[in-house]
């Protein structure tokens, strides 16, 4: 799933102090830019998570363990992480739109050739290269909307593009079940790759070509010391800890629970289980709420709240009824997402100087503790069943929940600017 606030680019926007105007609502170039990113979003996002409901599948067809068909998530998100400030530093040299054309030509080849591999091993390598190649998305849309829309629409148009990315990983993950149960789970993953595809042809073919692009590229020095100042931070540390830990346990909780509804005492179908991401739609109401809830109480209480609740919701996934089991993954979606907006925002707004590159640090730190944990959350389900992923999972935002409480205290409790 997307960040709230996706990676801006590792530089300044390029904009010359003359030139073409930015565009504005209403115009044509406008609406062709949302159009654009839009597509861009579900592409990206449908593409990375599609597996995710197929791992039992995955398992049953191939004979791997749980903790290995979960590396088809862990590998992707891995690429992604690997490669957001990498894609920034090249959207500043060659400009944003060209560099996300690449982007997306490339994941969709890897995405193609990755369902027709023939080994286990074969499909996680490209698995990792298009997870890599997502990267430019994520980490330049809305780098692209700074530099090319009229500043006070940003936002607006930020908003559509993460609408994309919503819809881009709910769609992923329910096409690809029905197919799967249909045919297979190549033809599951196949399924979503051709969406991805059309997706990225409609990109092409709508999104205006840039007009207010200079290069500015940064030099690896001015980089690496950025960088190493944010990491010096305890409390940029402890935000970015918040997107590991907390995107780390979400992502290991909805990775195995396809393999608690499939087994009894639910023995639900695939397509049925599958409609368990709908939950995800508590984020998408939850996730400007909190917003809103910080600007008006302090960061610190709806963090805080928002991990508890958290907290409150993967124990209840532990109850064997669907009943409160259902129920429980909304309550632990909503409060994720919920966390997930304060900290996002709070890694830029924190940082004195470079908020480009904290933000990117943030989505490092939150793609690889999915990779990680979603990962390491099938050792646990190996090991221990459904029990074992859900001890792991509350123990993790239990830390996340204490380092917030100990580090970021008087620091994000005033409303916010």
């Amino acid at each position: 799933m997307p960040p709230t606030t996706p990676p801006p680019s590792a530089g300044p926007p390029a904009v010359p102090p003359s030139g073409p105007a930015p565009a504005a609502p209403g115009e044509p170039a406008y609406r062709r830019l949302l159009i654009g990113l839009f597509l861009a979003g579900v592409a990206t996002f449908a593409q990375l998570y599609s597996p995710q409901g197929l791992l039992p599948l995955v398992s049953d067809d191939l004979g791997v363990p749980a903790d290995r068909a979960a590396l088809l998530v862990s590998a992707s998100t891995l690429g992604l992480a690997l490669s957001v400030v990498p894609w920034s530093v090249a959207g500043d040299r060659w400009g944003r739109r060209r560099a996300m054309v690449v982007s997306m030509v490339s994941a969709s080849a890897c995405a193609l050739t990755g369902v027709l591999a023939t080994t286990f091993e074969a499909m996680l390598g490209l698995r990792l290269l298009e997870g890599m190649a997502h990267g430019g998305v994520a980490g330049l849309a809305v780098a692209l909307l700074a530099e090319e829309v009229v500043p006070h629409a940003v936002a607006a148009a930020a908003g559509t593009y993460i609408a994309g990315t919503t819809l881009g990983g709910l769609s992923g993950r329910l096409l690809a079940l029905p197919v799967a149960e249909a045919s297979s789970w190549r033809g599951g993953m196949l399924a979503v790759t051709v969406v991805g595809v059309l997706c990225t042809v409609g990109f092409l073919a709508i999104t205006p070509r840039a007009r207010r692009f200079t290069p500015s590229p940064t030099s690896p020095a001015t980089l690496v010391r950025i960088v190493r100042g944010h990491l010096r931070s305890p409390e940029l540390v402890a935000v970015y800890l918040q997107g590991a830990l907390l995107m780390g346990g979400f992502v290991a909780l909805y990775n195995f629970v396809g393999y608690r509804l499939l087994d009894p005492p639910f023995s639900w179908t695939p397509t049925a289980a599958g409609l368990v991401f709908l939950a995800y739609l508590a984020g998408t109401w939850s996730s400007p709420r909190a917003g809103r809830l910080a600007a008006r109480v302090g960061r610190l209480p709806v963090l805080a709240g928002a991990t508890a609740a958290m907290a409150a919701g993967v124990a209840l996934t532990s109850v064997p009824h669907p009943a409160v089991l259902v129920p429980a993954l909304v309550l632990v979606t909503g409060a994720f997402f919920a966390a997930h907006a304060v900290a996002s925002a709070w890694s830029g707004t924190a940082a004195p100087t470079g908020r480009a590159q904290s933000t990117s640090l943030y989505n490092f730190a939150y793609y690889a503790g999915s990779s990680l944990f979603g990962w390491l959350g099938g050792v646990f389900h190996e090991s221990h069943g459904w029990p074992g992923t859900v001890l792991m999972v509350l123990a993790l935002v239990l830390t996340a929940l204490a380092s917030a409480v100990v580090v970021l205290r008087g620091r994000g409790t005033a409303p916010a600017r």
